[in-house]
């Protein structure tokens, strides 16, 4: 019998906005020699799907945020075109990526990988070397960071985080039926606000590491 495959460290990231999760999971990736998944994932998708790589975010519910009538109706012109269609083929298109995203997040147990966001904490729930983290702090002060990291001001910022941080609860809610801000998904939970984020980096590549020596040699 061959040799079993070498494990990949597996980490997933939910961030709030501001939190610096755009910054800290690219960072981690690179640190841990994996891919990083969060444009990827869309640009996998629209490969399977043969739809684009925009169809495929705006069928994202985590990444359209636009839960409104007017919203759907955006999406469904940009799936089928203008005029055509109907919500009843927008939404089995919304299954149908979404189905295609837990398939490439799924897949990271084989290829190791950093995934932000997506409830990556909940499909990868039962593999026992992944670190799940959850990037969070103070809303003002993800404001400000927010702020900084996205080059805008302090009230856009503010008023973005309102709509994103509902948005990526709401997309955990509906889709998974479980409260992505219950701490007994995460082994980390980090104020990334209070500390600096190099340093977030740094904590998540240890504790990563240490999840799969720990796990070294198979499933458990």
């Amino acid at each position: 019998m061959g040799a079993a495959p070498q494990q990949r460290p597996i980490v997933t990231v939910a961030a709030l906005f501001g939190s610096g999760g755009s910054v800290v999971g690219p960072a981690v990736a690179e640190r841990l020699g994996v891919p990083f998944f969060d444009r990827s994932i869309a640009q996998a998708v629209a490969s399977r799907t043969g739809l684009s790589e925009k169809a495929v975010a705006e069928l994202d519910d985590e990444a359209s945020r636009q839960p409104t009538f007017w919203g759907r109706l955006s999406r469904l012109s940009t799936v089928t075109g203008e005029g055509g269609g109907s919500f009843e083929r927008l939404d089995l298109s919304e299954r149908d990526v979404r189905g295609h995203i837990e398939a490439v997040v799924a897949g990271t147990r084989k290829t190791g990988g950093v995934v932000l966001g997506r409830g990556g904490m909940v499909l990868l729930q039962d593999v026992p070397w992944a670190l799940h983290v959850h990037l969070r702090g103070p809303a003002d002060a993800r404001a400000r960071q927010g702020a900084d990291i996205l080059g805008i001001d302090p009230v856009s910022a503010e008023k973005q985080q309102k709509l994103e941080d509902r948005a990526r609860r709401d997309y955990v809610s509906k889709v998974y039926g479980v409260d992505g801000e219950d701490p007994s998904f995460y082994h980390l939970v980090i104020d990334s606000t209070a500390l600096d984020l190099d340093l977030c980096v740094e904590l998540i590549v240890e504790a990563a590491r240490a999840r799969l020596k720990d796990h070294a040699g198979g499933d458990r």
